[in-house]
């Protein structure tokens, strides 16, 4: 009789659980609830970055074109004076006439110093050997071995600074720029004004002043590799009294005619310098230092444009 009340009690709970009916039993507790670490993903180690190292600012190749004018040639000197005082580096020198003897002599190794003591010693009696005058007062080998004694006998393509000297072929009146042999010969064949000294003969051809062509020789440099280019322009002006002797008249000549020429290579340089030489004449040896003074004036004026120029190319 129990058992059959307990399986109806039983199927009782059982009716009142499926019709929703709450029936007090025994409650299990919930399962604990556990907290897990976060997920932490690692990172790449910090590096810092790399710097980049850029290279230096590459300033441009400065070429001077020292111009010819016989004895004004030694405003040159100063010039470079200027130049060295300030840490102003020379690439390439060309020079004609009276400029290519400055710049041979620059070019083998001396410095502003050496070279004024150069200017100052300088015996003109040394440079001049007179010949019978057929084709020219003076021959020139004179000239040719005092340049091979300032230059320790170096070879233009021997130089410490590269070097050009400017000559013109006397048969067809080409310039020639010469770049390698012997330096005396090539300074004297630049300096050979026709008439006063004798045409220098290399080879077949027969070469005289490189001013009949290029007084200042600005492309040369160009040509040369420069890319900032200073023109140092120590011609005479044309007289304005006409000149009375033989020789002045020359001079005369050859001022108009490198006025002219200037006109248009002068246009090419960066940085044209012009030295206040008035009152001293092409063949005036005794104004030396007077020369060399004013080259160092018209270089210390002209200074803020130079390096303006130089760092407008600088990259």
């Amino acid at each position: 009789m129990m058992s059959v009340l307990v399986r109806r009690a039983s199927l009782a709970a059982l009716l009142l659980a499926l019709a929703g009916c709450s029936v007090p039993l025994t409650q299990t507790p919930p399962p604990p609830v556990v907290t897990l670490p976060p997920v932490v993903t690692p990172q790449p180690p910090v590096v810092d970055p790399i710097p980049v190292v850029k290279p230096p600012p590459k300033p441009p190749r400065l070429g001077l074109a020292l111009g010819g004018g016989a004895a004004r040639g030694f405003a040159h000197v100063g010039v470079l004076q200027v130049l060295e005082e300030n840490g102003i580096k020379v690439d390439v020198v060309a020079g004609t006439s009276a400029g290519s003897l400055i710049a041979a002599i620059y070019a083998s190794g001396k410095n502003g110093k050496e070279l004024q003591a150069m200017a100052e010693g300088m015996d003109e009696g040394a440079i001049t050997d007179w010949s019978f005058p057929l084709r020219g007062l003076i021959r020139g080998e004179a000239l040719a071995r005092f340049v091979r004694d300032k230059t320790g006998g170096k070879g233009i393509e021997q130089m410490t600074v590269p070097l050009g000297i400017v000559a013109t072929d006397l048969y067809d009146g080409s310039p020639i720029l010469f770049r390698s042999g012997d330096t005396g010969t090539a300074v004297r064949a630049s300096s050979a004004v026709p008439a006063v000294f004798q045409p220098v003969k290399i080879g077949q051809r027969e070469y005289v002043d490189g001013g009949l062509v290029s007084p200042v020789p600005v492309r040369f440099a160009r040509e040369m590799g420069a890319q900032v280019i200073i023109g140092v322009d120590i011609s005479s002006p044309p007289e304005k009294d006409p000149p009375g002797d033989a020789f002045r008249m020359l001079m005369q000549t050859f001022s108009i005619m490198g006025r002219s020429i200037n006109t248009f290579e002068l246009r090419e340089a960066d940085v044209v310098i012009r030295p206040r030489l008035d009152g001293v004449g092409s063949a005036d040896f005794t104004a030396r230092r007077r020369a060399i003074q004013a080259g160092r004036e018209a270089a210390q004026a002209v200074l803020p444009l130079i390096r303006q120029r130089i760092a407008e190319k600088t990259r």
